[in-house]
Protein backbone atom coordinates (compact mmCIF):
# COMPACT_ATOMS: atom_id res chain seq x y z
CA UNK A 1 0.00 0.00 0.00
CA UNK A 2 2.75 2.54 0.76
CA UNK A 3 3.81 1.83 -2.57
CA UNK A 4 0.88 3.00 -4.58
CA UNK A 5 1.14 5.74 -2.28
CA UNK A 6 4.25 7.34 -3.45
CA UNK A 7 3.38 6.23 -7.02
CA UNK A 8 0.38 8.37 -6.58
CA UNK A 9 2.58 11.17 -4.79
CA UNK A 10 5.43 10.78 -7.95
CA UNK A 11 2.22 10.97 -10.36
CA UNK A 12 0.87 14.34 -8.67
CA UNK A 13 4.24 15.80 -8.70
CA UNK A 14 5.04 14.86 -12.27
CA UNK A 15 1.46 16.58 -12.59
CA UNK A 16 2.71 19.93 -11.32
CA UNK A 17 5.25 19.96 -13.01
CA UNK A 18 3.65 19.51 -16.47
CA UNK A 19 1.36 21.82 -15.47
CA UNK A 20 4.54 24.58 -14.55
CA UNK A 21 5.71 23.88 -17.41
CA UNK A 22 3.02 25.01 -19.74
CA UNK A 23 2.16 27.81 -17.50
CA UNK A 24 5.79 28.91 -17.98
CA UNK A 25 5.49 28.66 -21.77
CA UNK A 26 2.51 30.11 -22.06
CA UNK A 27 3.64 33.46 -20.16
CA UNK A 28 6.65 33.55 -22.16
CA UNK A 29 4.72 33.27 -25.42
CA UNK A 30 2.56 36.07 -24.24
CA UNK A 31 5.57 38.20 -23.36
CA UNK A 32 7.13 37.80 -26.57
CA UNK A 33 3.95 39.32 -28.21
CA UNK A 34 3.53 42.10 -26.20
CA UNK A 35 7.46 42.95 -26.71
CA UNK A 36 6.67 42.47 -30.69
CA UNK A 37 3.56 44.89 -30.34
CA UNK A 38 5.71 47.22 -28.23
CA UNK A 39 8.24 47.39 -30.86
CA UNK A 40 5.64 47.52 -33.56
CA UNK A 41 4.40 50.90 -31.96
CA UNK A 42 8.23 52.20 -31.96
CA UNK A 43 8.49 51.47 -35.25
CA UNK A 44 5.66 52.90 -36.76
CA UNK A 45 6.73 56.30 -34.94
CA UNK A 46 10.14 56.07 -35.93
CA UNK A 47 9.18 56.04 -39.43
CA UNK A 48 6.59 58.86 -38.67
CA UNK A 49 9.55 60.84 -37.09
CA UNK A 50 11.37 60.19 -40.05
CA UNK A 51 9.07 60.18 -43.14
CA UNK A 52 10.71 56.95 -44.86
CA UNK A 53 8.49 54.12 -44.50
CA UNK A 54 10.12 51.83 -47.45
CA UNK A 55 12.62 49.57 -45.76
CA UNK A 56 15.00 49.30 -48.83
CA UNK A 57 15.63 53.53 -49.08
CA UNK A 58 18.71 54.39 -47.65
CA UNK A 59 17.25 56.68 -45.30
CA UNK A 60 15.19 54.50 -44.05
CA UNK A 61 16.02 54.78 -39.85
CA UNK A 62 18.57 52.66 -38.19
CA UNK A 63 16.75 51.70 -35.39
CA UNK A 64 13.14 51.05 -36.53
CA UNK A 65 15.19 48.51 -39.00
CA UNK A 66 17.27 46.79 -35.94
CA UNK A 67 13.50 47.25 -34.37
CA UNK A 68 11.80 45.66 -37.03
CA UNK A 69 14.64 42.69 -37.04
CA UNK A 70 14.29 42.40 -33.04
CA UNK A 71 10.86 41.97 -33.87
CA UNK A 72 10.54 39.23 -36.26
CA UNK A 73 13.12 37.33 -34.05
CA UNK A 74 10.40 37.69 -31.48
CA UNK A 75 7.54 36.78 -33.55
CA UNK A 76 9.93 33.92 -34.95
CA UNK A 77 10.40 32.30 -31.10
CA UNK A 78 6.82 32.81 -30.51
CA UNK A 79 5.98 30.75 -32.97
CA UNK A 80 8.87 28.50 -31.92
CA UNK A 81 7.36 28.38 -28.30
CA UNK A 82 3.86 27.88 -29.70
CA UNK A 83 5.28 24.20 -31.24
CA UNK A 84 6.79 23.49 -27.49
CA UNK A 85 3.32 24.39 -25.94
CA UNK A 86 1.63 21.75 -27.76
CA UNK A 87 3.89 19.03 -26.85
CA UNK A 88 4.11 20.23 -23.98
CA UNK A 89 0.28 19.77 -23.44
CA UNK A 90 0.66 15.98 -24.72
CA UNK A 91 3.05 15.39 -21.93
CA UNK A 92 0.65 17.20 -19.61
CA UNK A 93 -2.15 15.07 -20.33
CA UNK A 94 -0.39 11.78 -20.74
CA UNK A 95 0.67 12.45 -16.91
CA UNK A 96 -3.08 13.62 -16.49
CA UNK A 97 -3.94 9.86 -17.31
CA UNK A 98 -1.15 8.06 -15.38
CA UNK A 99 -2.07 9.82 -12.21
CA UNK A 100 -5.64 8.74 -12.90
CA UNK A 101 -4.90 5.38 -13.50
CA UNK A 102 -2.58 5.42 -10.24
CA UNK A 103 -5.25 6.75 -8.38
CA UNK A 104 -7.90 3.98 -9.44
CA UNK A 105 -5.40 1.76 -8.47
CA UNK A 106 -4.77 3.06 -5.14
CA UNK A 107 -8.31 3.33 -4.64
CA UNK A 108 -9.20 -0.07 -5.61
CA UNK A 109 -6.01 -1.47 -3.44
CA UNK A 110 -8.04 0.38 -0.29
CA UNK A 111 -11.04 -0.87 -1.28
CA UNK A 112 -10.10 -4.52 -1.42
CA UNK A 113 -8.21 -4.32 2.19
CA UNK A 114 -11.46 -2.72 3.58
CA UNK A 115 -13.13 -5.88 2.37
CA UNK A 116 -10.49 -8.15 3.76
CA UNK A 117 -10.95 -6.16 6.88
CA UNK A 118 -14.53 -6.48 7.21
CA UNK A 119 -14.41 -10.20 6.46
CA UNK A 120 -12.04 -10.84 9.11
CA UNK A 121 -13.33 -8.50 12.02
CA UNK A 122 -17.19 -8.57 11.96
CA UNK A 123 -17.46 -5.75 14.22
CA UNK A 124 -15.27 -3.28 11.34
CA UNK A 125 -17.96 -3.84 8.92
CA UNK A 126 -20.87 -2.84 11.35
CA UNK A 127 -18.77 0.32 12.01
CA UNK A 128 -17.99 1.01 8.14
CA UNK A 129 -21.64 0.66 7.27
CA UNK A 130 -22.72 3.02 10.71
CA UNK A 131 -20.53 5.63 9.03
CA UNK A 132 -22.09 5.85 6.00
Amino acid sequence: MKSRDTLVRLKRFQVEEKRRRLTQIEMMIAEFNRMAAELEREIATEEQKSGVKDTTHYAYSTYARAARTRRENLLHSADELKGQLEEARVLFDQANEELTKAQVLEGREKTSVLGDLSRDVPEFGNLRGARA
